[in-house]
């Protein structure tokens, strides 16, 4: 039987912080489209947080220089997870509520699983992918009422493409940084970089559509965009991308299927969502996967 390491309490602390941060971000990205283009947003979002990232970096005595080779790794790093990413999201929540989108993205951990053992060669652990399964399934249990009722808007099935996509390219940027992570490269200067040339790589794709490099001067939006910024990529992305180095893509990414729960939460006050039977069943379904995935293997 494949045993798996025990977690620790900085294992489970790093968790948490990621649980935490994510769960309130979608709330962030719902009052971040509209006004401003979804690409501009973004690329706002990760100029403010890599050099935030660096300087970290720096006080911690990381090493900050490094070669052509690592920096092309940091350039993918960049364009998958800090620039294809969170565009095609961003571009989803222009149809889609941010409950859906959340659901879609717990398919994270799924993901993980498979890749890490396609191009990583990492050991499928069957209880993560259990864990997995009933997560996701709590997931659609909990928003059963918007998913059998909400009215789709037009372009809603483009918008779950890009969903699909968009978590597919987090997910192989996982695999990057998991790479970075055996090199021996320190999370803070891997991912201050990263996000740097993913917000270069999104500025230019809003420079080639002709957007204006604006910033929508309301309460809502600066509010969300500094909680995006600060938040939801620095502390996140620092403690998501330690973790994963620490535990695999697979037991890490479930912070994707548990984060939702906080969502819902912050739903039932910010977007008045209605509890129902199933939607109790659906969060006993998810707390049920996350112990499942948590709990270490014994021999």
């Amino acid at each position: 039987m494949l045993t798996r390491a025990k977690l620790t309490p900085f294992d489970f602390a790093l968790y948490a912080t990621v649980v935490l941060a994510w769960g309130f971000a979608w709330i962030g990205i719902h009052f971040q489209v509209g006004v401003v283009a979804p690409d501009v947003s973004v690329m706002w979002r990760f100029l403010a947080a890599g050099p935030i990232m660096l300087a970290i970096a720096a006080l911690r005595g990381d090493r900050m220089r490094y070669g052509l080779r690592e920096h092309g790794m940091f350039a993918l790093l960049g364009c998958l997870m800090f620039s294809l990413n969170f565009l095609l999201y961003y571009h989803a929540a222009e149809s889609l509520p941010s409950g859906l989108l959340s659901i879609v993205f717990s398919l994270a951990s799924f993901f993980n699983v498979w890749l890490g053992a396609l191009l990583l060669g990492a050991p499928i652990d069957r209880r993560v992918v259990a864990g997995g399964v009933l997560g996701v399934i709590g997931m659609c249990a909990l928003f059963y009422p918007q998913l059998v009722g909400h009215s789709f808007p037009r372009g809603a099935l483009i918008a779950f493409g890009l969903t699909i996509a968009g978590t597919l390219a987090f997910c192989f940027g996982n695999m990057v940084s998991a790479t970075l992570t055996k090199r021996k490269i320190p999370v803070f200067a891997a991912t201050g970089y990263a996000m740097l040339y993913g917000a270069a790589s999104v500025g230019l794709y809003a420079a080639a559509n002709g957007h204006t490099f604006t910033i929508e001067w309301t309460m809502p939006y600066l509010v969300g965009l500094a909680y995006l910024a600060l938040i939801g990529s620095v502390v996140a992305f620092a403690c998501y991308l330690t973790l994963l180095g620490r535990i695999g893509a697979d037991r890490a990414a479930y912070a994707t299927v548990l984060g939702p729960v906080l969502a819902l939460a912050v739903s039932t006050v910010v977007e008045n969502f209605q509890w129902t039977a199933i939607a109790a069943l659906g969060l006993v379904a998810v707390i049920a996967g996350n112990v499942l995935v948590l709990r270490p293997v014994r021999k």
